[in-house]
């Protein structure tokens, strides 16, 4: 598959992916970084995001704020 098919053919959501993997995978290859520091970062950011969700207000479809 060429790279023009690729981006034709992908939703928005796959094309990011593919960047990042593709980003994180010539960083590797390169020496840049290692996995495992890929990996701790990856996990560090996750909790990092989780940890803020469980202080916002939770909203509705609506956009209320759920309990209000």
């Amino acid at each position: 598959m060429s790279f023009e098919e690729a981006l034709s053919t992908a939703s928005r959501d796959e094309r990011f992916r593919a960047t990042v993997y593709a980003m994180n995978t010539l960083l590797i290859e390169k020496g840049i970084y290692a996995r495992e520091e890929f990996e701790r970062l990856f996990a560090e950011w996750v909790a990092k995001e989780r940890s803020k969700d469980r202080h916002r207000p939770l909203r509705t479809a609506g956009g209320a704020s759920a309990g209000v």
